[in-house]
């Protein structure tokens, strides 16, 4: 578990910036009389991700392989930090979706159906904790993998 201390770490980093976005999120009226504009807003988060992502390899490969680490290396450890925000998220979403931002899925299934994007009931199955903690999940995993995929070509060590 020690090899894996520092991907913990960061993941607890990572949904805990997760939190403070959506504390930004939700005081700049993205979730409720600004939600018309929260789906291109909220892409914004992905430059606080992928500056945790980095600043977790650059730790991993100081603090762990002694500065020298190679793409495998660097790949692995993205991929483990990955898989441990996936593992929280569904609790990051349950905290944002009861104390933060209580109100959200009321307001984007209303805004949505408004809008006519959506029908109420597909608003309604699209729109809902379970339905989060999911995608959370499955996206944490995924842009976590791409992201490691690139970050750890730019952080190898040079041979």
């Amino acid at each position: 578990m020690k090899n894996l201390k520092i991907e913990i770490k960061w993941a607890i980093i990572f949904s805990l910036a997760t939190l403070a976005w959506m504390l930004v999120e939700k005081s700049l009226g993205w979730h409720d009389e600004k939600i018309a504009d929260h789906a291109s807003l909220t892409n914004i988060f992905a430059v606080v991700a992928i500056t945790i992502y980095v600043f977790a390899l650059l730790d991993k490969k100081r603090n762990y392989f002694k500065g020298v680490m190679n793409y495998k290396q660097g790949f692995t450890s993205g991929a483990i930090l990955s898989v441990f925000v996936a593992i929280l998220s569904p609790l990051t979403q349950y905290i944002i979706n009861k104390f933060i931002t209580p109100d959200y899925f009321n307001n984007v299934i209303d805004y949505s159906v408004s809008a006519g994007e959506l029908n109420r009931e597909a608003a309604e199955a699209y729109f809902n904790i379970q339905s989060y903690m999911i995608q959370a999940a499955v996206g944490a995993l995924l842009m976590g993998l791409v992201t490691t995929a690139i970050l750890a070509f730019f952080l190898k060590s040079k041979s």
